[in-house]
């Protein structure tokens, strides 16, 4: 085991995102980002995911000018990862491979470092084009595979899909258990086989929806996994990440070094406490959390927790996961969700998932909505449930329910089914596979970009488009993008 630890940063990218719908604005996660940096963490992640779209969406913001803001900023020493959907980009479908590269180049030139590259269906062939592009404009990739479970994903799939990323040239390895759905027992058996054979540095991604995320935060710990994702409360927990504040009490008890400020990180709390409460209307685990000062933190607990990671048998870890969850009760982070295990639905996307619900008025429709939820799923192949494909997913599951199982199909679920996002897991039902492609269309064979025509060599000639960043925001998000650009630009004519 190494005598350090990394934590990561995603308070204000992943932590917003899974826990007040994505609303954060830039002048408030500017309030803490200084504060950040001197805390000591080496990388956080600021970019990407479904920032881009709510930036033009929700907050009448520049994407472009926040990362530049952000990069303005930080010194020179603290690395920006992104978060980037593969030949997707930060966006829901697969975009041309001029598009990919043009983005790609961008977003390193303008203060990506790292790079996270991940593709919903685990298709090697949607990562290739994102990572030799971010290489060679001097980004760092760090390729993840999407954990989920199924008849299909077993622990060696997914050690042969690492070997595969690794000797495709990633810099580093991410295990991205999007939806927290990793058991520990699983848990202790993947890290130790992914740190036998991978030779990259590796990192864990996981979120506490489910109540096992902070377990297995330290069972990567103490099998030698080089960085662990976290988020500072109150932007921890629930359907966020597992709690810094937490996992610091873990890493001083198993004797690793995190280099992070401690009482620095408790004023950076109060100012997020303070963002969260600005955010209320947007977050629905508004009022569970309260302040978590280390004093708080019970060290007979975190000890006996560690003693049963150590001995890592299955039933010292069901010791362990009880210890863990009655520990971030008793702290005040949201209830954990069993349900997860079934549905896999994503942190950021159940909660998106609820405001729309609510906002349509439907919110008593839920339950029956995540009951639908894995039927769909098995019937596209058990897809990992993450970006686009959880949308993809939900949304079928929604109609379903709504109107009557498939008797309307969405056009995303079609291109789904057709190959258009990548190669599937498993075959799909071949009775809704019927239903969705009509007069004998086949799916696709080839690489889903090969069919797309190139686009940046085409011209525009629109008022609202006046710069190259423009341009691909454009060609990225459509409509919400032009609208967009046209507030932006009136505004300052």
């Amino acid at each position: 085991m190494p005598q350090h630890i990394h934590f990561v940063d995603l308070t204000l990218r992943d932590g917003q995102q899974s826990l007040a719908a994505t609303r954060m604005t830039t002048p408030q996660a500017l309030r803490v980002l200084k504060m950040m940096e001197d805390t000591g963490f080496e990388t956080l992640e600021l970019w990407g995911g479904a920032t881009l779209d709510s930036c033009v969406r929700f907050l009448n913001e520049d994407p472009w000018e926040r990362l530049d803001t952000f990069r303005k900023t930080l010194g020179q020493t603290t690395q920006i990862r992104a978060l980037l959907r593969g030949q997707n980009l930060f966006a829901y479908q697969p975009f041309p491979d001029d598009l990919v590269i043009a983005f790609t180049q961008e977003a390193v030139r303008s203060g990506v470092g790292v790079m996270r590259i991940f593709d919903a269906l685990n298709d090697l062939r949607n990562l290739q084009m994102t990572l030799l592009a971010t290489k060679a404009y001097g980004g760092k990739v760090e390729a993840a595979i999407s954990y989920t479970t199924s008849p299909i994903h077993t622990t060696d799939y997914f050690v042969e899909l690492a070997l595969t990323l690794q000797n495709s040239g990633a810099d580093r390895l991410a295990v991205k258990d999007m939806a927290g759905l990793l058991a520990p027992t699983t848990a202790m058996d993947l890290f130790r086989k992914l740190r036998e054979r991978i030779t990259i540095p590796i990192t864990f991604h996981s979120h506490t929806t489910a109540g096992v995320a902070t377990l297995n935060a330290v069972i990567a710990m103490q099998t030698g996994i080089d960085a662990i994702d976290t988020a500072i409360t109150p932007f921890a927990g629930g359907t966020s990440h597992p709690p810094v504040e937490l996992l610091i009490a873990f890493a001083e008890a198993m004797g690793l070094q995190h280099g992070l400020d401690k009482q620095l990180l408790l004023q950076i709390q109060a100012r997020l406490f303070e963002v969260l409460a600005e955010l209320r209307e947007f977050a629905p685990s508004y009022g569970t959390h309260r302040p978590v000062h280390f004093k708080d933190i019970d060290e007979k607990v975190i000890n006996d927790i560690v003693a049963l990671v150590s001995r890592g048998d299955e039933a010292a870890l069901d010791t362990a996961l009880r210890l863990t969850r009655s520990m971030m009760a008793e702290l005040g982070y949201p209830a954990f969700d069993p349900q997860i295990f079934t549905t896999q639905i994503p942190g950021g996307m159940l909660t998106n998932l609820r405001n729309q619900l609510q906002q349509m008025g439907k919110l008593d429709l839920l339950e029956q909505i995540m009951v639908e939820i894995p039927t769909v799923r098995a019937d596209v192949g058990y897809v990992p449930m993450v970006t686009p494909t959880s949308q993809i997913v939900a949304s079928q599951a929604t109609f379903n329910v709504i109107l009557g199982r498939y008797q309307m199909i969405s056009n995303e679920f079609k291109m789904l089914l057709r190959g258009e996002f990548g190669r599937l897991p498993a075959l799909p039902n071949p009775d809704v596979l019927r239903q969705a492609l009509m007069n004998g269309e086949e799916p696709l064979r080839y690489r889903p970009a090969s069919y797309l025509s190139p686009v940046m060599e085409d011209t525009y000639d629109l008022p609202f488009i006046k710069t190259h960043r423009d341009l691909l925001l454009h060609l990225m998000l459509k409509q919400p993008a032009d609208e967009f650009l046209k507030r932006k630009y009136q505004a300052a004519s």
